[in-house]
């Protein structure tokens, strides 16, 4: 099987054109899932649901493995889809990467144990408490990690004996359905099912009295209106929403040393991921240091298109996200900032490029630094006292990731303990584990994923107690 072939499995004579956001070729058509098409997914999935709970934990287990072999046969075809539709590139933390962390997750949520708990065991009376499927999951996936975010819903939800329904987004709708294929090429029928469409059609699937739960990632004003929609039948939610993850560098830090981790930590797939570092907060004495090194890590970085295999920078994914980030950075500087790099896009290049960009000097109030680029610019924020840039990174109605860059893990790890997110790592940002928790604080989100609290968000508790 190759990309080709895939692409002619998944695509569709007429419906929704794909664009390559990198060159403007038309990639292919999607098809269009109709209202109908959706109740009947949703129908021939519920069929399926029992008789897949039934199959219990070890052949779920066999299953998601033999999806993870899928993968790896057709790991390189799958890679060059994600770059063509999403934009980013073969190499670097991109398409490839993504592709190898769909098998870790499916390979992570198969392995991991779920046993009954036991809560009591005395004169009193004996409890435990087990985890049963919920049912139907609707899983509604973003953009900007179509693949690896889809098999975040997936992975769990099929392991705990749900079956699944996805809607993709509707920029990146050919990936997601060829990851589908090839996984529905080990899975028996109808547990995992895709149905491609817009806005309309992920409301729908928020509505519909079948669906147990919902897993959505994408921005806090999306997830709210979902949270609106799904009321009426009390589904359960897992929520990762957008993020304005801030990072504060300590005086002790060494700017060399940790430059390029800080460049990853912001620019990974272009800056487009939600718990990307999007405001940097860095001392006076070490300003100029940081400033200069994170400069010149950033200037090395190519950017280009992402069938090309020297970049490790791509487009942004669509215009709309380009405009974002523009708008942005002509704001900091007409408001006075400094453009350290980039800020000068070509403007008749074509595709949906932006320039590395770091400005300096800046106000933390700029709306470069409170509003969420998802882009490749990162403000990088001056200050004197650590109390009050511990204030301006708690300040903003998000929390989804944090980090702190020291050379001293307990002053670290002490700053760190002060920040307001789900994660903060330390002297490394976005490091996500598959066996590791991960979620939002504040509106950033609620629920978790991953590990065996991830499986247990995908199951209904159960007591049994005598």
């Amino acid at each position: 099987m190759t990309a080709t072939t895939l692409l002619e499995q998944v695509t569709s004579a007429e419906g929704h054109k794909v664009h390559d956001p990198a060159t403007g070729e038309l990639i292919g058509h999607s098809p269009a899932a109709s209202a109908a098409d959706l109740d009947d997914a949703v129908a021939r999935a519920l069929r399926a649901q029992p008789s897949w709970a039934a199959a219990g934990h070890s052949r779920r287990q066999a299953a998601l493995h033999a999806a993870a072999d899928a993968i790896e046969a057709h790991a390189e075809e799958l890679a060059q889809l994600l770059s063509r539709e999403q934009g980013k590139p073969l190499n670097g933390p991109n398409a490839r990467f993504e592709v190898g962390a769909c098998v870790a997750w499916l390979r992570t949520a198969a392995s991991i144990p779920v046993e009954p708990e036991v809560l009591l065991d005395d004169e009193s009376g004996y409890a435990e408490l087990h985890y049963r499927p919920l049912g139907v999951v609707g899983a509604i996936g973003p953009w900007n990690w179509p693949m690896m975010i889809s098999i975040w819903q997936i992975a769990p939800s099929l392991r705990m004996g749900n079956t699944v329904v996805v809607k993709p987004s509707e920029y990146t709708p050919l990936s997601v359905l060829a990851l589908v294929k090839v996984l529905n090429s080990t899975l028996p029928a109808d547990v995992l099912i895709a149905v491609p469409g817009d806005g309309s059609l992920g409301k729908q699937l928020t509505e519909h009295g079948d669906i147990a739960k919902i897993m959505f990632t994408g921005s806090v004003t999306t997830g709210k209106a979902i949270i609106k929609t799904a009321a009426d039948t009390m589904k359960r939610m897992t929520m990762e929403l957008g993020g304005n993850d801030a990072g504060i560098v300590l005086e002790d830090a060494d700017p060399q040393a940790i430059a390029e981790d800080l460049f990853w930590g912001a620019f990974i797939n272009t800056g487009q991921t939600c718990a990307a570092l999007k405001r940097l907060y860095v001392p006076d004495a070490i300003y100029d240091e940081v400033c200069q090194a994170l400069t010149e890590v950033a200037a090395k970085m190519p950017m280009g298109i992402g069938l090309e295999e020297q970049n490790v920078l791509g487009p942004l994914q669509n215009a709309k996200q380009r405009d974002i980030v523009a708008r942005l950075v002509d704001a900091a500087r007409d408001s006075g900032a400094r453009v350290l790099l980039g800020g000068d896009p070509d403007a008749g290049a074509p595709g949906f490029f932006y320039p590395t960009t770091l400005v300096a000097d800046i106000d933390p109030q700029n709306p470069l630094v409170t509003e969420e680029q998802f882009g490749p610019a990162l403000p990088i924020v001056r200050y004197s006292d650590l109390e009050q840039a511990i204030e301006w990174a708690n300040g903003l109605e998000v929390g989804l990731g944090s980090s702190v860059w020291s050379s001293d893990p307990e002053r670290a790890t002490e700053v760190a303990s002060r920040l307001q997110a789900g994660t903060t790592w330390i002297n490394k940002h976005g490091a996500i584990d598959p066996r590791v928790p991960f979620g939002g604080a504040k509106q950033s989100g609620f629920g978790l994923e991953f590990g065996l609290q991830g499986l247990k968000e995908v199951a209904q508790p159960h007591v049994i107690q005598r």
